[in-house]
Order: structure tokens, then C-alpha cells, then sequence
């Protein structure tokens, strides 16, 4: 991979990853690049003649309005809450108000915001905005997203303060992290590759932030890039509404992540959220529903190819179950799920049948959490259009099963019909209760 790695952020909210702060409010503005014909950053397909609707169109795609929108609360006037392993940090408001959101900013503090990490005032944001990659956006897509969010309708409300306890209350300290794990710098092209792979490669780094959320990271909350892709874990209050944590899969080619997928398939996915191998649940439902599913067929199909060329990675699996354990697994598997997902894993082509498991990049995920929450809660399906591939969940096995059975369940999951994964301890389904 010649290109810096990416993230992905958090979602939608997924663009929250670790929440957002002080501009985090921005932290999804992902997925357009230059409509000029510049050999520097990969062409975009028509998104209309005005600057403005192409900004429309980035902040869109970018999915901005689940991160900085609270729940009841105006379009992009920020208070989403969002737990990080340091406290607790709100989103802004970045609507045109000239004193809650962003009306004053003139369009070389927003770049400066965008790029460097660094507000009007001079204070350093924090990293859960994904400046780290936003730092690779275009002169022209920047410009853009500043002309869309100027003509946001005002709203004058100011998001709650941030919860951080010392010392990372401390902005000035976000500086020594900036030297450490920042490397400013806009998107360049790889030579060797094809113009729909570089587009690709764009999106997925600089707007996309994939990597936000599917990397893992250091005690410091930076990326850990050598591992890039491989997963990550991100706290969300989706299908409970308590905050517990979520686990994001592998995406790069290795068995246990997008490997099996065809391009065609992982294109498909981020257009309607569902296709052949899975169907969108949980976090990454607003990623769909107000981000990619918004985007032309070429952009998610010069992302599916980005993706599909990332190195195989099969990140830190762990190792599996005792023979004990699985042999429990599979029999609490036979009568409570094998039914609808069927004994090979497989489910049906059927409505009356449950999803597929074999390949699922969710069962097989280094960090089990989000299997484990689909186990407890059931899977909390996106209310997507178009027909169903499988039926709901029916219920959930949160009241009926105790954490040594869910825990056995899960490790067959990621045992069974050739998947990979680690075990999964009653630790770990305590920790999802």
C-alpha cells in the first residue's frame, strides 16, 4: 500500500469512532474529490456545476449529519455525545451560526481547522476528529465543504462542555502528540495504479477515514498503522441505547476480513448496505443509510477496488477454543440458531432464513464484541429500501443464555465451516452486558 492508511472512521457516527471534539463536528466529511481534471487527486463524476452542491455532496457522502446531530436535536448543530477511553466529548455545532457554529470562520481557519488540527483560537483539537486523514483532501474539496457548510441554516445552541479529566483536558499537550503520530500532507496519486484505484484510494483515506474505526490503536489513541484495516473497537449506544462497545471488522484481503468478497460484492454493500455475504446491522447502519448509499456507483465501486487490494491481515486472532468448548458451542448452536442460519452456517437464499455466517468479517472479527452484542441484543438491522435478503432476528438470547453459553456459542462461530477466530471468554460477554 503506497498510500497513507485509512480509517473509518467512525461511521457515520462510525466517523465518531472516538467521538469529536472541538471540530470533530467534521469528523465524517468523506467521499468527493476534485472534478477538475488534475492529475494530483483522482476526478470526480458530475455532482453538478456549482461549488456548493459538490460540498452537498462531500458532506453527504461524509455522513457529517450523524455525528453532529444530537438525538432530537437540528442538523448539524452538534451535542452528540460520544465515550472515549479519556472522557467524554461532544460534537460542535457547525451550522452558519455566527456564535454556536461556525458563521465567523473565515475559509482559511476552516482549512486550518481541516488540515492541521488547529482551531481559530490556536487551541489543537483533538485527534478523534480525523485531521490525521483530512489532512490528504483537496484544495478543492476543502473549499467546497466550506462553501456547503456556510449555507447550513443557523442554529444557535451550544453542545455541552467536553468531559475530559486531567491531563487530557490539556490541549496544549495535543501538540507533543502531533509530533509524535501526525504527518500533514495532501493525497498522492500512486503512478503504478489505475485512476479508479487511486479515486479509490481517496476516498477510503483522506474523506472516508475507513481507518478511524477499523484500525486498531495505542494507549495514546493513535492508529496503529502497521496494523491498519485489521479492526478496531469504538463505544456506540445503538440497539440499547447504552453506551458499550462495538468492534469493527477486518477489511483487508485476508480470510478473515473482505478476502472472500468479489469487488462487485463489497461495491454492492456500500451502495445498499446488503448483499450476498452480509447485511448492514448496528453502527455502521448510519454509515449506509447517510453516507455511501448516497454516493455515484462509480465512488463505491473505486472503493470496493481500494479495499480489495489491501494486503491480507488477519490481525490478532487469538487462539481458538478448547476442543471442550467448542463441542458446547455447537450443540447450544444446533438449538438455538441452527434452525434459521442453518447447520452448515450457510442460512438460505429464502426469506424464512437467517444470515450467513461462513466468511461473515463480523463473526470473524479479532475483537468479538459486536458478535457478542448481536448474540445479547439481536443485530439491529438498518431499515433499508428494497426487499429483505433475510428475515430479522427473531429475539435475542441476552435473558436466556448465561456468559459461559454465549461464550461457547461465539467461539464456534469463529471455529466452525473454515472461520477464523479466538476464542471468546466469559469476560468478554460480561463486559457487553
Amino acid at each position: 500500500m503506497t498510500t497513507s492508511t485509512i480509517d473509518g472512521g467512525r461511521h457515520a457516527r462510525v466517523a465518531a469512532v472516538l467521538g469529536a471534539l472541538g471540530l470533530t463536528a467534521l469528523a465524517g466529511l468523506s467521499l468527493a474529490s476534485s472534478t477538475k481534471a488534475d492529475s494530483s487527486v483522482p476526478a470526480t463524476g458530475d455532482q453538478g456545476n456549482s461549488l456548493i452542491e459538490r460540498g452537498r455532496y462531500l458532506a453527504r457522502a461524509g455522513n457529517c449529519v450523524s455525528c453532529h446531530t444530537a438525538p432530537g436535536g437540528q442538523p448539524f448543530a452538534g451535542g452528540l455525545g460520544f465515550e472515549t477511553p479519556f472522557g467524554k466529548l461532544y460534537s460542535t455545532n457547525i451550522t452558519s451560526d455566527p456564535d454556536a457554529g461556525i458563521g465567523k470562520w473565515t475559509e482559511e481557519q476552516f482549512v486550518r481547522a481541516v488540515r492541521e488540527g488547529v482551531r481559530p483560537d490556536g487551541a489543537h483539537l483533538y485527534p478523534a476528529f480525523p485531521y490525521t486523514a483530512y489532512t490528504k483532501l483537496s484544495d478543492e474539496d476543502v473549499a467546497a465543504l466550506y462553501a456547503f457548510l456556510k449555507i447550513v441554516p443557523p442554529v444557535s445552541e451550544q453542545p455541552p462542555q467536553n468531559e475530559m479529566g486531567f491531563p487530557f483536558n490539556q490541549r496544549w499537550a495535543l501538540g507533543l502528540w502531533k509530533t509524535m503520530f501526525f504527518d500533514a500532507g495532501r493525497f498522492q496519486p500512486d503512478s503504478a495504479q489505475s485512476p479508479e484505484w487511486n479515486r479509490g484510494a481517496y476516498l477510503v483515506e483522506s474523506l472516508g477515514h475507513c481507518s478511524a474505526c477499523h484500525s486498531p490503536r495505542n494507549f495514546l489513541g493513535a492508529e496503529q498503522t502497521s496494523k491498519a484495516y485489521t479492526g478496531g473497537e469504538y463505544t456506540d449506544k445503538v440497539v440499547t441505547g447504552e453506551s458499550r462497545p462495538w468492534s469493527a471488522p477486518n477489511l483487508t484481503s485476508a480470510k478473515n476480513g473482505l478476502g472472500p468478497w468479489p469487488v462487485e460484492e463489497v461495491a454492492t454493500y456500500l451502495k445498499t448496505g446488503r448483499n450476498s455475504f452480509s447485511e448492514t446491522h448496528g453502527p455502521m447502519n448510519e454509515v449506509i443509510l447517510n453516507s455511501t448509499r448516497h454516493l455515484t456507483d462509480a465512488d463505491t465501486l473505486a472503493m470496493a477496488r481500494y479495499l480489495k487490494s489491501l494486503p491480507a491481515d488477519e490481525g490478532a486472532i487469538g487462539k481458538p477454543a478448547s476442543e471442550a468448548v467448542l463441542s458446547a458451542g455447537e450443540a447450544l448452536y444446533s438449538v438455538h440458531c441452527g434452525t434459521c442460519h442453518q447447520p452448515n452456517g450457510l442460512g438460505a437464499q429464502a426469506f424464512d432464513a437467517g444470515a450467513k455466517l461462513v466468511g461473515n468479517p463480523v463473526v470473524q472479527a479479532s475483537n468479538p464484541a459486536s458478535l457478542i452484542n448481536v448474540i445479547l441484543y439481536g443485530p439491529h438491522l438498518a431499515k433499508l429500501p428494497g426487499p429483505k435478503r433475510w428475515k430479522d432476528m427473531p429475539g435475542h438470547f441476552g435473558d436466556k443464555l448465561a456468559d459461559d453459553e454465549v461464550a461457547a456459542i461465539a467461539s464456534y462461530l469463529r471455529n466452525a465451516w473454515g472461520n477464523v477466530g479466538g476464542a471468546v471468554t466469559e469476560a468478554q460477554v460480561a463486559r457487553q452486558r
